[in-house]
């Protein structure tokens, strides 16, 4: 396991208009690393929550499929820059996933590498507040993905609010959180991804949308990540565009040692019903 540069695009959503939000994140991506990989391309890319469409009342209309428009575009920025992208989407499911968890929509992470299958997570705690449990179905399984020899516990948005689902059995080296989470409640962000960086010993990566969705919610990015001390190594703030960082294996491996507080962590058994 070797240094693993990350770059979190921090963007506004087109409200229903998946083309152009697609569009303008290449451009983004050109823009920050030129149209194919170099010296300054990132192992990992991360999107924000429902990238495609954002929160809207239309979204569904716009799901993606099996082998669909935006699985097909993230297979390609990852061929381009030689690196895994994720993001989530709202997804319409297969007949078999259909007929195995439910006919509904899911909001689905999908994970994007160079010359291997399109991996995913289904969002687990869909947010009630805003009806989300009443129109998609909740994921099944808590998914640990590997990229460059790390191993990323992958979240979305409101999974953030819910600590046992996320707790670190000794599983993974980073915890990702792809969001919509409105500025209203930014303090909260921040204080719980500081949270689960420090209690679980890894790193943290969150990245949020800018700009305001089709309800009229504001969001104010603060796209960020957190060491496992805590510490803030880059924060996007509240403006649109990319930004980078290099996590340390070295630095992780030398605090987990220096203060191995996980081998004192209470045994316990996670249901998902």
């Amino acid at each position: 396991m070797e240094t693993l540069r990350v770059a979190l695009l921090q963007s506004d959503i087109i409200p229903d208009n998946p083309a152009a939000n697609l569009a303008a994140l290449e451009q983004l991506l050109d823009a920050q690393f030129g149209a194919c990989a170099n010296e300054l391309s990132p192992d990992l890319i991360v999107l924000p929550e429902v990238f495609t469409t954002g929160f809207h009342p239309r979204a569904r209309q716009h799901a993606e499929t099996a082998d669909g428009p935006v699985s097909r575009w993230l297979m390609r920025q990852a061929e381009r820059y030689q690196a895994a992208i994720t993001g989530s989407v709202v997804y319409t499911p297969s007949a078999s996933d259909a007929k195995a968890h439910g006919a509904r929509h899911t909001n689905r992470l999908l994970w994007a590498s160079p010359n291997q299958p399109l991996k995913h997570y289904d969002k687990r705690h869909l947010f009630r507040m805003a009806g989300e449990h009443e129109r998609y179905q909740a994921g099944l399984e808590r998914t640990i993905i590997n990229v460059s020899g790390w191993r990323v516990l992958v979240q979305v948005c409101y999974d953030l609010r819910f600590p046992v689902f996320s707790r670190n059995r000794d599983d993974y080296d980073i915890a990702l959180y792809v969001a919509n989470w409105p500025a209203g409640r930014h303090d909260h962000w921040r204080t719980l991804l500081k949270a689960r960086a420090i209690e679980n010993q890894a790193y943290v990566i969150g990245v949020n949308r800018v700009g305001q969705d089709a309800y009229d919610q504001s969001y104010a990015g603060g796209s960020v990540v957190f060491s496992p001390e805590g510490a803030v190594l880059i924060d996007a703030a509240d403006i649109p565009g990319v930004v980078t960082t290099p996590l340390s294996a070295q630095a992780l491996n030398a605090y987990r040692e220096r203060f191995p507080a996980h081998l004192d962590a209470d045994g316990f058994t996670l249901v998902i019903d």
